[in-house]
């Protein structure tokens, strides 16, 4: 079967041709992206050397506390439960934090790990294995320190609803390998409440509608109503889809409605998912060894372990795009036991596919990020109380920590610094937007020419700002 046999495309191109407005242009340039012709290829992008081919985004919703996890302060030991010295909190607006805020040292215990001998707390003893492999950043920094703010403009560029998010922009940019299944792909799990930005984060925004990430379940249907219900067999469902596609096209010539290609190319990867989709869960042919390195096999690591899992195999199937949310990170009380959790849930199978992908020769091609949309403070979380043993952090904007591995990144290094509390960034600041240019510029995009026009402006990824981090590339 040749790539988009199902859309006729030659009949269909002549007709898009034919539109009036913009409408024949942009489905002629989406048919080239079903066969694989990227937007570069097609003339619309600059060729940078790619250094990777796809995006595995681990993203946890909540924003995990690096004071904890992967940034050691021990100096705060000697301050621990003290005031905050008041030339830390300059400028901060915060009275309650001013006012009686006290440090809070971290319980956790570090190690060093790798040839670089890179620093991570005894919740995240997988992780350790693969230091090698990683570049943390301890110097990233964001706008906003509010959950669905930040992790808008972590995901979709600007803290505010109605665009694209990165996997959108990703596979607008360079279309996806994949013929059976969705160029983006996102896959949740959760240790209690879901993710404050919800479906927003994964949005097209003003992008043509097949750019939306696809939601897919780890068990039963990967997307519900997928398969087909009783006595619908796979010649009728063609035959209906036929029809459905030839009405559709009509409505197009009539009304010139920019979302109806997407509407048609919708209708026929659904088709061609009935079948490939169920392949994809089917761990069946997956060794006992491999199920065991994911956790697969555990009730508490199953989850997240069965979506990194899915996400190799995502890859190996050429998805461009796929994001991973975990949640909830936020852990304004029982910081110790909550961050426990979180860690006894995620750290194997992150490991495990670190591991997973180097193995199978794809770490080189396969850029792995890690992180939350901000990080903790360095005091203890005041508002809800004092209570020994609850104790938790705020939000914190102003410096946080997050990972990177595979195409193209240099890994066994950290980069950046930050104060002996964690507090401010003394080395290598990295903003959001830095970050999103890095990642472009990985998959051989140039984040300033990766742009769609909307309400009479270009927009892009990185809105106004962003460069690209060498420090963090091989």
């Amino acid at each position: 079967m040749i790539p988009g046999q199902f859309l006729g495309i030659q009949s269909r191109r002549e007709f898009f041709r034919s539109c009036a407005g913009g409408i024949g242009t942009a489905a002629l340039w989406r048919l080239l992206a079903l066969e694989g012709r990227s937007a570069g290829a097609a003339g619309a992008l600059p060729q940078i050397a790619p250094r990777a081919k796809n995006i595995i985004f681990l993203f946890m919703a909540g924003a995990p506390s690096q004071l904890d996890l992967l940034d050691p302060k021990p100096r705060m030991q000697h301050y621990h439960g003290q005031p905050v010295p008041a030339s830390l909190l300059e400028g901060l607006n915060d009275p309650v934090i001013k006012n009686s805020a006290t440090v809070m040292a971290s319980p956790r215990t570090f190690q060093r790990a790798g040839q670089a001998g890179i620093e991570f707390s005894d919740f995240l003893p997988w992780t350790a294995t693969v230091a090698d492999e990683l570049c943390v950043v301890r110097s990233m920094h964001t706008n906003v320190n509010e959950h669905h703010s930040a992790q808008l403009l972590m995901n979709c560029g600007v803290p505010v609803l109605g665009h694209p998010c990165m996997g959108s922009w990703v596979t607008y940019g360079l279309g996806s390998e994949s013929q059976n299944l969705p160029g983006f792909v996102v896959l949740t799990s959760s240790s209690g409440k879901g993710i404050d930005g919800g479906s927003s984060l994964w949005s097209n925004g003003f992008l043509p509608s097949e750019y939306r990430g696809v939601t897919f379940r780890s068990t039963g249907d990967p997307v519900l109503y997928l398969s087909n219900p009783p006595g619908i067999t796979s010649g009728s469902q063609r035959a209906r889809l036929d029809t459905i596609r030839d009405l559709n096209e009509l409505h197009a010539e009539q009304t010139a409605d920019f979302e109806i290609a997407s509407r048609i190319a919708a209708y026929e990867l659904a088709f061609r998912m009935q079948v490939a989709a169920p392949e994809l869960l089917d761990f069946t042919k997956e060794s006992a060894e491999t199920l065991a390195l994911y956790g697969v096999d555990q009730e508490k690591t199953r989850p997240f372990g069965a979506n990194c899992l899915l996400a190799r195999r995502m890859v190996e199937r050429g998805v461009r795009f796929v994001q991973l949310y975990h949640s909830t990170w936020d852990d304004h009380a029982e910081l110790n036991q909550n961050l426990q959790l979180n860690c006894e849930m995620t750290d194997k199978p992150t490991a495990a596919l670190v591991m997973d992908l180097k193995r199978r020769g794809l770490l080189d091609e396969t850029l792995i990020v890690w992180g939350g949309e901000f990080g903790r403070t360095p005091m203890n979380e005041v508002r809800r109380g004092n209570v020994a043993g609850k104790e938790g952090r705020d939000h914190h904007s102003y410096a946080f920590t997050m990972w990177l591995a595979g195409g193209g990144i240099r890994g066994g290094q950290v980069v950046g610094e930050t104060d002996d509390f964690g507090y401010h960034i003394t080395r290598d600041p990295i903003h959001v937007h830095d970050l999103q240019a890095t990642l472009l510029h990985c998959l051989g995009v140039d984040h300033t020419r990766l742009t769609y026009r909307h309400q009479g402006r270009d927009f892009r990824l990185t809105d106004v700002e962003g460069v690209v981090v060498d420090k963090l590339m091989a």
